[in-house]
Protein backbone atom coordinates (compact mmCIF):
# COMPACT_ATOMS: atom_id res chain seq x y z
CA UNK A 1 0.00 0.00 0.00
CA UNK A 2 2.98 2.31 -0.37
CA UNK A 3 2.01 5.74 -1.62
CA UNK A 4 -1.68 4.95 -2.16
CA UNK A 5 -4.15 7.56 -0.93
CA UNK A 6 -5.67 7.00 2.49
CA UNK A 7 -9.20 7.48 3.64
CA UNK A 8 -9.57 10.13 6.32
CA UNK A 9 -10.30 7.50 8.95
CA UNK A 10 -7.13 5.57 7.97
CA UNK A 11 -5.05 8.75 8.22
CA UNK A 12 -6.58 9.67 11.58
CA UNK A 13 -5.88 6.14 12.82
CA UNK A 14 -2.22 6.35 11.73
CA UNK A 15 -1.74 9.78 13.31
CA UNK A 16 -3.22 8.57 16.61
CA UNK A 17 -1.31 5.28 16.60
CA UNK A 18 1.39 5.03 19.28
CA UNK A 19 4.83 5.25 17.71
CA UNK A 20 8.28 4.28 18.99
CA UNK A 21 11.82 4.72 17.77
CA UNK A 22 13.07 1.92 15.55
CA UNK A 23 16.54 1.87 17.08
CA UNK A 24 18.67 3.46 19.80
CA UNK A 25 20.96 5.34 17.41
CA UNK A 26 21.96 8.81 18.57
CA UNK A 27 21.28 11.37 15.85
CA UNK A 28 22.40 14.98 15.60
CA UNK A 29 19.79 17.69 15.17
CA UNK A 30 20.24 19.02 11.61
CA UNK A 31 22.61 21.91 11.02
CA UNK A 32 21.56 24.92 8.93
CA UNK A 33 20.14 23.66 5.65
CA UNK A 34 20.25 20.09 6.95
CA UNK A 35 17.72 17.30 6.82
CA UNK A 36 17.21 14.13 8.80
CA UNK A 37 14.80 11.20 8.28
CA UNK A 38 14.38 8.95 11.31
CA UNK A 39 12.53 5.62 11.10
CA UNK A 40 9.75 4.95 13.60
CA UNK A 41 7.48 1.98 14.19
CA UNK A 42 4.02 1.61 15.60
CA UNK A 43 4.12 0.31 19.16
CA UNK A 44 2.54 -2.94 17.96
CA UNK A 45 5.16 -3.18 15.15
CA UNK A 46 2.53 -3.37 12.37
CA UNK A 47 3.25 -0.01 10.70
CA UNK A 48 6.38 1.93 9.84
CA UNK A 49 6.70 5.70 9.92
CA UNK A 50 9.33 8.40 9.41
CA UNK A 51 10.05 11.54 11.39
CA UNK A 52 11.59 14.15 9.09
CA UNK A 53 13.44 17.17 10.46
CA UNK A 54 14.76 20.03 8.35
CA UNK A 55 16.18 23.48 8.95
CA UNK A 56 16.43 26.58 6.87
CA UNK A 57 19.79 27.39 5.30
CA UNK A 58 19.70 31.12 6.01
CA UNK A 59 16.71 31.70 8.30
CA UNK A 60 17.75 30.38 11.74
CA UNK A 61 14.11 30.29 12.83
CA UNK A 62 12.91 28.08 9.96
CA UNK A 63 12.21 24.49 11.03
CA UNK A 64 10.02 21.77 9.59
CA UNK A 65 8.89 18.68 11.49
CA UNK A 66 7.05 16.00 9.54
CA UNK A 67 5.52 12.60 10.26
CA UNK A 68 5.10 10.24 7.29
CA UNK A 69 3.30 6.94 7.15
CA UNK A 70 3.32 4.21 4.52
CA UNK A 71 6.74 5.56 3.42
CA UNK A 72 5.55 8.58 1.44
CA UNK A 73 2.28 9.89 2.89
CA UNK A 74 2.62 13.04 4.97
CA UNK A 75 0.31 12.68 7.94
CA UNK A 76 1.34 15.86 9.77
CA UNK A 77 3.86 18.62 9.10
CA UNK A 78 4.65 21.64 11.24
CA UNK A 79 6.23 24.58 9.40
CA UNK A 80 7.81 27.24 11.61
CA UNK A 81 9.43 30.42 10.33
CA UNK A 82 8.47 29.93 6.70
CA UNK A 83 6.12 31.66 4.33
CA UNK A 84 2.33 31.74 4.68
CA UNK A 85 0.37 28.94 3.02
CA UNK A 86 -2.62 29.12 0.68
CA UNK A 87 -5.13 26.29 1.07
CA UNK A 88 -7.04 24.70 -1.84
CA UNK A 89 -10.08 26.87 -0.97
CA UNK A 90 -7.84 29.96 -1.35
CA UNK A 91 -7.74 30.80 2.37
CA UNK A 92 -4.38 32.07 3.56
CA UNK A 93 -2.79 30.62 6.70
CA UNK A 94 0.11 32.52 8.25
CA UNK A 95 3.29 31.06 9.62
CA UNK A 96 3.70 28.98 11.67
CA UNK A 97 1.11 26.49 10.49
CA UNK A 98 0.30 22.80 10.75
CA UNK A 99 -0.42 20.64 7.70
CA UNK A 100 -2.63 17.61 8.30
CA UNK A 101 -3.56 14.86 5.88
CA UNK A 102 -6.95 15.44 4.34
CA UNK A 103 -8.57 12.84 2.14
CA UNK A 104 -8.45 13.88 -1.50
CA UNK A 105 -5.92 16.64 -0.79
CA UNK A 106 -3.02 14.84 0.94
CA UNK A 107 -1.06 17.46 2.94
CA UNK A 108 -2.16 20.51 0.95
CA UNK A 109 -4.34 21.86 3.81
CA UNK A 110 -2.75 23.89 6.58
CA UNK A 111 -4.25 25.06 9.85
CA UNK A 112 -3.24 27.51 12.57
CA UNK A 113 -0.98 25.85 15.13
CA UNK A 114 -2.93 24.75 18.22
CA UNK A 115 -1.24 26.84 20.91
CA UNK A 116 -2.39 24.51 23.69
CA UNK A 117 -0.36 21.69 22.09
CA UNK A 118 2.72 23.75 21.14
CA UNK A 119 4.00 25.76 24.10
CA UNK A 120 6.98 27.67 22.69
CA UNK A 121 7.41 27.79 18.91
CA UNK A 122 10.53 29.92 19.39
CA UNK A 123 12.37 26.97 20.95
CA UNK A 124 13.04 24.36 18.24
CA UNK A 125 13.74 21.53 20.68
CA UNK A 126 10.62 22.18 22.74
CA UNK A 127 8.65 22.41 19.50
CA UNK A 128 10.08 19.06 18.37
CA UNK A 129 9.04 17.50 21.70
CA UNK A 130 5.55 18.96 21.30
CA UNK A 131 5.34 17.70 17.70
CA UNK A 132 6.38 14.21 18.80
CA UNK A 133 3.65 14.27 21.45
CA UNK A 134 1.13 15.56 18.88
CA UNK A 135 2.01 12.61 16.60
CA UNK A 136 1.82 10.21 19.55
CA UNK A 137 5.49 9.21 19.54
CA UNK A 138 5.65 7.59 22.97
CA UNK A 139 9.28 6.47 22.75
CA UNK A 140 11.02 9.22 20.78
CA UNK A 141 14.29 8.89 18.89
CA UNK A 142 17.48 10.07 20.57
CA UNK A 143 18.40 13.45 19.07
CA UNK A 144 21.35 15.54 20.25
CA UNK A 145 21.15 19.30 20.13
CA UNK A 146 23.34 20.85 17.48
CA UNK A 147 25.70 23.75 17.97
CA UNK A 148 23.33 26.26 16.32
CA UNK A 149 20.04 24.67 17.30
Amino acid sequence: MTGLPLTQSEANFLIAMEKVRKDDAVRDYPDLGGRLAIPLLSADMTESFFLDLSRGRINLGKHTYQNRGRKTIVLARLDVGGRPHRNPDNTRIGSPHLHLYREGFADRWAFPVPTKRFADLGDPHRTLEDFLAYCNVVKPPIIQRGLFA
